[in-house]
């Protein structure tokens, strides 16, 4: 059963967050411990008590495809859902005009781990709802404001994101899809694959968000414009309508995440469906990377949240199973005691502490990039936007090696679909995958974020960790190894730096170096965290402040991160320097 961990979310907001700093926050002054410590139990009610005990049952059942081209979602989704969308949860960080919650990001991830934790096929809808809601609250017109948001953050009608062709997978510019001017509004024509949720019984009506080309586009990704396509028209009085013309082909038959349907949608087998343009012609992809960028920040939540559900699974089973007598315990212990079942577990605690912390921390990022103004708003800005291809392509790798951790830790019964374990492994399979892979988040990461300035933002990130390291080991806690530690990691990865930088005439060089580039800063940004969050620890300890067990574990399980984790750090960094000549040796043919 899953437990959220909502003693460590609340340490991570009260102490590396700062939830005063959040308060201060244009729009915010509403946020305070008492909230958020009240808005975090009751989700980890709902998250263990009624989504978490539906994730294997639904992965086992799956959701199916009807005849009429409807689909079925596994027993208890709806009534799930109906208690998501009655508490509020839908429309937790969005706009209160529209019925949103209006809480910042980094108590919105914090929740959104929880669902994802609990049973991330279910939790799909509602992420890719969310992302609907933020296009619309940016982009849309007032009409379209005040016809969509309501619904879609009450929980009543659900969002998708319809990017991917059958020709057309990363590489946008081949889409086909066509619009038709036609009034108001516009003929939609095309087939979409990949729609997560494209169709389900949970909700009373879905949004897809469609690109589509319009007539005299012009060719490539320069031509791609974004429309709003309901499943059901929407009539004058914000009723339900007729039904339009967009309808499931099938749906997928997939690795994992198999309770979500997966559907393979097209718009318009006769006259062509309805849809109404979103923000200006031609600049759709413009609009949908406001939902990309929230997508893959929500992708490394779901890193993270797979990794904890299968540790959380992986450690009730060791203290359960007994196998042999570990060295230097008593016959009858459990192999928990066992040295390298230790070694798993404690590996997995602290990577999974370190990405919680940077997930919240880069939320708080996003929340500042979007309330602040002038210099500082360029900033947080940078920051954010430095920070987001770390997280979706550190948490979602990590979590591969973390769920098959798990697994290990069960032995033979981890590959026997009966405990579970299995699940949490292939369901985190298709995180590096989706919402672009992790080359494209490197890709994004180097040339983009690293090259284009000449290295300023991770120069900057680099510089503030070497001042929290400073401070921290000025301050005479007990941690002063962590920050030394740290401090070493920082120059490895600033001569790193240099080695890229030096590189930039060769775009293939810098490719190649891109993934162990990116995994670099994830290690050294959650290293970065976890030595705050082990001198906060040791603060709180000194003055009696919370439970003196938690603050030793916090800051033991730094320095088991310093240990087993920071060094892939130098790994990564002597990747950088002799991987590109490496790769350039190799001829394709011989491959």
């Amino acid at each position: 059963m899953y437990q959220a961990p909502v003693d460590d979310m609340k340490f991570v907001l009260r102490h590396l967050v700062g939830l005063d700093r959040v308060a201060a926050l244009d729009g915010y002054d509403m946020v305070s411990e008492d909230l958020v410590d009240a808005v975090l139990d009751e989700a980890g009610k709902l998250a263990g008590e009624v989504i978490a005990p539906l994730n294997h049952a639904g992965d086992m059942a799956g959701s199916v495809r009807n005849a009429d081209g409807s689909v079925t979602t596994p027993d208890g989704f709806s009534d799930a859902w109906k208690a998501m969308s009655e508490g509020g949860w839908v429309g937790l960080n969005a706009d209160p005009e529209y019925g949103g919650q209006g809480l910042p990001q980094c108590v919105s991830a914090a929740v959104n781990e929880m669902w994802n934790s609990a049973n991330m096929s279910f939790a799909l809808c509602q992420l890719l709802t969310q992302g609907a809601i933020h296009a619309l609250e940016v982009v849309g017109s007032d009409e379209q404001k005040a016809t969509y948001l309501p619904k879609l953050n009450a929980g009543e009608w659900t969002g998708t994101m319809n990017l991917t062709e059958p020709q057309a997978g990363t590489d946008l510019a081949a889409l086909r899809t066509t619009a038709t001017p036609e009034g108001d509004h516009y003929r939609i024509r095309g087939q979409k694959i990949y729609i997560t949720y494209g169709e389900h019984d949970m909700s009373e009506n879905i949004v897809h968000l469609v690109l589509a080309r319009l007539p005299d586009a012009p060719p490539g990704v320069k031509g791609i414009s974004l429309f709003v396509v309901p499943k059901f028209l929407v009539n004058e009085d914000g009723s339900v309508g007729e039904r339009n013309e967009v309808h499931c082909l099938s749906i997928e038959k997939k690795m994992g995440i198999k309770a979500s349907p997966t559907a393979v949608l097209q718009y318009g087998q006769d006259k062509g469906a309805i849809g109404y343009l979103l923000g200006e012609e031609n600049r759709g992809l413009d609009c949908m990377f406001l939902m990309m960028n929230s997508a893959r920040f929500d992708v490394g939540l779901q890193g993270l949240s797979m990794s904890d559900r299968a540790y959380q699974q992986a450690v009730a089973y060791a203290r359960d199973r007994v196998q042999g007598t570990p060295l230097e315990r008593e016959k009858g212990d459990t192999i928990i005691h066992h040295p390298d079942v230790l070694r798993l577990l404690t590996a997995m605690r602290g990577e999974i502490e370190a990405m919680r912390a940077l997930l919240l921390v880069g939320g708080f990022s996003l929340d500042k990039a979007h309330e602040e103004a002038g210099a500082d708003a360029e900033f947080w800005e940078t920051r954010a936007n430095l920070l987001i291809p770390v997280i979706k392509g550190w948490l979602t790798e990590r979590s591969l090696q973390l769920t098959s951790d798990a697994l290990q830790v069960h032995g033979g019964m981890g590959f026997i679909e009966e405990t579970g374990a299995a699940q949490h492994y292939r369901d985190a399979r298709i995180l590096p995958i989706y919402e672009g892979t992790t080359a494209i988040q490197a890709n994004d990461l180097v040339f983009r974020k690293t090259l284009r300035d000449g290295g300023a933002a991770v120069r900057s990130l680099i510089a503030e960790i070497r001042t929290d390291m400073d401070e921290i080991a000025s301050g005479g806690n007990g941690v002063g190894a962590t920050a030394s530690a740290m401090r070493a990691a920082c120059d490895t990865a600033e001569a790193a730096l240099d080695t890229l930088l030096a590189r930039a005439n060769s775009p293939r060089d810098a490719a190649a170096s891109g993934a162990d580039f990116l995994m670099m800063l994830g290690y050294l940004s959650g290293g970065w965290q976890l030595a705050r969050g082990a001198a906060a620890a040791a603060r709180s300890a000194a003055s009696g402040e919370g439970d003196p067990e938690f603050m030793a574990a916090k800051q033991a399980t730094a320095g088991a991160y310093m240990a087993h984790s920071l060094p892939e750090v130098s790994k990564m960094a002597a990747k950088i320097s002799g991987g590109p000549d490496a790769l350039s040796a190799i001829n394709p043919d011989w491959l």
